[in-house]
């Protein structure tokens, strides 16, 4: 299931790292990435996406079957998402990520939908549905499904007074990883 758009996105804290459970709850109530992947030739390519966190803990990418982005997943699954904080001075979380390609017609259209949402800051009507429909028939439309296995979290860099802080260090966290006690 699809999680709807978050009311207000997860506000990381100035004075330390992000605890596992708070990258998590980052990712899933953030909405701007970008998207990492292995090109055939020459360096990695990076898009900026909008995506959908699912209840099942994977972040949905609505992409066209003959895009790169595609192509390059078929051939390797292993991809980033850099989750870009929307507020200043941001914060990033960095996703590491099986993805599979879906071409399922009709979660293309759930993601299409979403996607739009995000895109507008409120969830689009189901009275939009026949739109999707024809917009994911036409352009072919398939869905990357990123499946989360490891995190590296970015911390504020700047203060609130707008002084620069000293250090911020962070580490590489496998995504399910529980809160220390």
């Amino acid at each position: 299931m699809l999680l709807p758009i978050a009311p207000e996105p997860f506000s990381a804290p100035s004075d330390r790292d992000m605890l596992p459970s708070e990258r998590r709850l980052f990712v899933r109530s953030h909405r701007t990435c970008v998207l990492g992947y292995g090109r055939l030739r020459d360096g990695p390519a990076m898009s900026v996406v909008y995506y959908v966190p699912t209840d099942e803990d994977e972040l949905l990418v609505s992409t066209t079957a003959g895009r790169a982005k595609a192509r390059a997943i078929a051939r390797n699954p292993k991809i980033s998402l850099c989750v870009l904080d929307e507020r200043w001075p941001f914060v990033y979380v960095q996703v590491y990520a099986d993805a599979v390609i879906d071409s399922e017609r009709a979660l293309a259209v759930e993601v299409l939908m979403a996607v739009a949402g995000r895109m507008a800051g409120v969830d689009v009507g189901d009275d939009t549905r026949p739109f999707f429909e024809s917009m994911a028939e036409g352009e072919q439309r398939v869905v990357l499904r990123c499946r989360p296995y490891d995190t590296f979290a970015q911390p504020r860099s700047v203060t609130a007074g707008d002084q620069a802080t000293v250090g911020g260090v962070s580490s590489a966290v496998p995504w399910n990883t529980p809160d220390p006690t």
